[in-house]
């Protein structure tokens, strides 16, 4: 296994006032109300990480800080209830981690209590934050770039799969914002390449098979899997269907390439998950959100996994290879 190293980067921000009503809220034990589209399953490794970025700061589970965990189990609709619940509770600070639609939900339920987010959509652009180097509100975090980077994913997965002729791509209608913002790019790429682009919608594992058996029908030659946090936490299930249908298909995370995907392109989610940690125990200890400005991912990895290319009769290029930061074999 190659690794290369990946780094983040702070973009400068300028100290704005804080209301007094949010800081009031701090107890002698603060309370993280920390809310996940997925299950604690699939995160485990991730709040360990989360966790490793609070300790870096003070602050430890159970000794000076309280999380009241809440899993949503793949179902976006139950997120607004969810952060509602923790609204009531008064927390501390609200962490919403891999979900746009959590994060608007976070938003809309409270100006307040102080958000962290990451997420994968432009964050002014969908209307988080004003401005990434300044806030002005009470919502802070990390982007992603999971819908920026798209066109470059597509071109990745045509320079492993150049006989395809079309395009499948399989997003998540239940977070529509971050659907819309991606299919959108993805689409001008498709359209530039002068490929035909198939949308197959998914928000539950019944959806999944269903979406693979229709671009199986429709000839797709190869797949773009969204970034969604539902289709990243089902990535076993999409891996397993991609290969059976002798499907090339690129994914945002490289957890789905661990999980027998062919590739990816995107973040390193456990670096950006402790880094959410670190800037949650920064507000924990009394600096605002509105101070933080909106993190950057300036290094994006690249993972290919030979043996699925190889089980799927692909060669890899040279040049491709050299260029992955990660090949599993």
């Amino acid at each position: 296994m190659i690794r290369r190293r990946e780094f983040m980067t702070l973009l400068g921000g300028a100290a704005v006032a804080w209301p007094v009503a949010a800081r009031a809220q701090q107890q002698a034990m603060p309370v993280i109300g920390f809310f996940h589209l997925t299950s604690l399953e699939t995160r485990r490794d991730y709040l360990a990480a989360f966790r490793r970025g609070l300790g870096e700061i003070g602050y430890v589970e159970g000794a000076n800080v309280a999380i009241e965990y809440r899993w949503a189990q793949g179902n976006n609709d139950q997120l607004p209830g969810l952060v509602a619940e923790l609204v009531r509770k008064r927390v501390s600070v609200i962490v919403i981690l891999e979900s746009t639609h959590g994060a608007l939900s976070a938003k809309a339920a409270t100006g307040t209590i102080p958000i962290v987010f990451m997420q994968g959509a432009d964050p002014v652009r969908i209307g988080l934050v004003s401005s990434l180097n300044r806030p002005n509100t009470n919502l802070t975090g990390i982007n992603l770039f999971l819908s920026e980077v798209i066109a470059k994913r597509l071109e990745l997965l045509l320079e492993l799969a150049p006989a395809a002729r079309s395009i499948g791509n399989l997003p998540n209608p239940t977070n529509p914002v971050f659907a819309e913002t991606e299919t959108k790019e993805l689409k001008v790429a498709a359209r530039t390449l002068g490929l035909p682009l198939l949308l197959m919608e998914a928000s539950r594992q019944g959806d999944v098979e269903t979406a693979f058996a229709n671009l199986i029908q429709q000839r797709a030659g190869a797949l773009l899997v969204s970034g969604d946090g539902f289709l990243h936490a089902n990535r076993g299930q999409i891996a397993a269907l991609a290969a059976r249908n002798v499907l090339p298909a690129i994914y945002g995370w490289r957890d789905a390439v661990t999980a027998g995907g062919l590739m990816s392109y995107g973040a390193s989610l456990i670096d950006a998950w402790r880094q959410a940690g670190v800037y949650t125990g920064r507000i924990l200890r009394g600096e605002s959100p509105a101070d933080l400005p909106v993190q950057q991912v300036t290094k994006i990895e690249l993972v290919i996994n030979l043996k699925t290319a190889k089980a799927l009769g692909l060669d890899v290029p040279p040049t491709l290879l050299a260029r992955a930061d990660e090949v599993i074999e």
